[in-house]
């Protein structure tokens, strides 16, 4: 398959956080013109999240902290209920994805498997993320979690009936925990 842009221009914006570049561009048509387009293009790696469930208790385990994105959009709060996640940095997918169950819930999983992989928010940002489940145990618990550093999170154990509804009734909002709760919905993962 051939490219479908040429004449690419590229201006760094910014390099704090992450790096935001705009792009300059020609994008090919099917009727064999182009057009000229301008994009901005936020890149902050790619990252992995993480379903903890236990199927004799019906549960799962989520996180609970504050997202400024989500304050400056209308929520309150800025607080948000979600499976945990994180950049990959140096680590594999999976091996991201047991780091940040340690680190934000305490469990260590024994057997994690990894489900799909989705570009986010594609139309601005280059992250991909890996999606993973595992079953936890009580006794996997090896600390507190809480998340390190500058982060203070909230580790919530819940019915996994009771994180689905909470998708319908909009106290989930966060995409990739709405995809992991359907996911063992859909494949009847949780009964």
């Amino acid at each position: 398959m051939s490219s479908k842009i040429e004449n690419v221009k590229k201006e760094l914006l910014s390099n704090n956080w992450y790096v935001l570049h705009k792009y300059t561009f020609d994008l090919k048509r099917k009727n064999g013109g182009s057009v000229q387009q301008v994009r901005e293009v936020y890149d902050r790696g790619n990252g992995a999240t993480i379903l903890l469930y236990n199927r004799a208790k019906g549960t799962v385990v989520l996180t609970n902290q504050f997202r400024m994105p989500t304050y400056v959009n209308g929520n309150e709060s800025g607080m948000l209920l979600e499976a945990c996640a994180g950049l990959l940095d140096a680590d594999s997918p999976e091996q991201c994805a047991r780091r940040e169950a340690v680190e934000e819930t305490g469990f260590q999983v024994s057997e994690v498997k990894k489900i799909f992989e989705a570009y986010m928010s594609p139309g601005g940002v280059t992250e991909i993320v890996h999606f993973f489940i595992a079953e936890y145990h009580d006794d996997e618990r090896r600390a507190a979690g809480g998340g390190i550093e500058d982060e203070d999170i909230e580790v919530i154990e819940l019915p996994f009936s009771e994180a689905v509804a909470m998708i319908a009734d909009g106290r989930i909002k966060d995409g990739k925990t709405i995809m992991l709760l359907q996911y063992l919905q859909i494949h009847r993962v949780m009964a």
